[in-house]
């Protein structure tokens, strides 16, 4: 039989998604015991089983959703009366059961290698991101320059955004050394489904930039989603506090999202 932990990791280790099923809490009768767990595939296959019928087929519907929004959620199941054919019983009793995504490593994307992404780059690491650097000057990006990056692209910005795998566990922050190049990374970063995109820069010239992506099509809506000017405003004003202000946005956008809690009768 598979096991549902090793799963997980070769999941992750593609970087795909899927979602993890597990009884928190059972009074009563109720098909499965505290700590059962499913895993749920962005297939929609399953490997494990919470309980079967009716309430499993509710737990994948909503495991589809925590991997769509990336969000986890607790369902509440009232299964008094409930009759469980495959169970051959009466069901009388509640469960509640957590659903967490399973998603890739975070990863921040630091397109530009001055001195801001220096820092940046080493306090990514220290709280846990797999952290990639691009820049267009060799002598900006090289490993000896960022020893704690994970991978280090000295090639122009077009050339290496292919090469780069973007996904809801993705922060990609714009510090480049110019507003053309911000431009560029910006244009190629509102079409990826990363969980963050902030831009360096005074409001003046962010607006700029806007406007111009704008007549090139990209929607003022999704504009307005970028964090721009980056980070929190937390008066920064050296490199050093810059990347801190930066990383604690980030850090902000990873942890804010909220659980659910949702309720059947069933």
């Amino acid at each position: 039989m598979e096991d549902i932990f090793q799963e997980i990791v070769r999941i992750r280790s593609e970087g795909k998604i899927a979602a993890v099923a597990t009884v928190i809490n059972a009074k009563g009768s109720t098909p499965r015991e505290i700590g059962s767990k499913m895993l749920i595939r962005s297939d929609g296959t399953v490997l494990g089983s919470v309980g079967g019928g009716s309430l499993e087929a509710q737990v994948c519907k909503e495991a589809m959703k925590v991997m769509r929004k990336n969000r986890s959620t607790v369902l509440r199941f009232d299964l008094t009366g409930k009759e469980v054919a495959e169970e051959g019983m009466i069901c009388g009793g509640n469960m509640e059961v957590f659903v967490e995504p399973i998603a890739p490593e975070p990863c921040i994307y630091i397109f530009g290698g001055g001195h801001i992404s220096l820092f940046l780059a080493k306090l990514g690491k220290m709280v846990g991101f797999k952290v990639v650097v691009v820049d267009d000057r060799p002598e900006f990006a090289n490993p000896e320059r960022f020893p704690e990056a994970d991978e280090v692209i000295a090639q122009d910005f077009p050339l290496a955004f292919p090469r780069l795998t973007i996904n809801k566990s993705s922060y990609i922050a714009i510090v480049t050394r110019g507003h053309l190049q911000d431009e560029t990374a910006l244009e190629w970063a509102v079409k990826t489904d990363a969980a963050y995109i902030g831009m360096i820069g005074s409001r003046k010239k962010n607006q700029t930039v806007f406007s111009h992506l704008q007549t090139k099509g990209v929607p003022k809506k999704r504009l307005e989603e970028i964090h721009a000017p980056i980070g929190l405003n937390i008066k920064a004003e050296t490199p050093e506090e810059i990347a801190v202000s930066i990383m604690a946005e980030i850090i902000k956008v990873r942890r804010s999202r909220e659980h659910t809690v949702k309720t059947w009768k069933v």
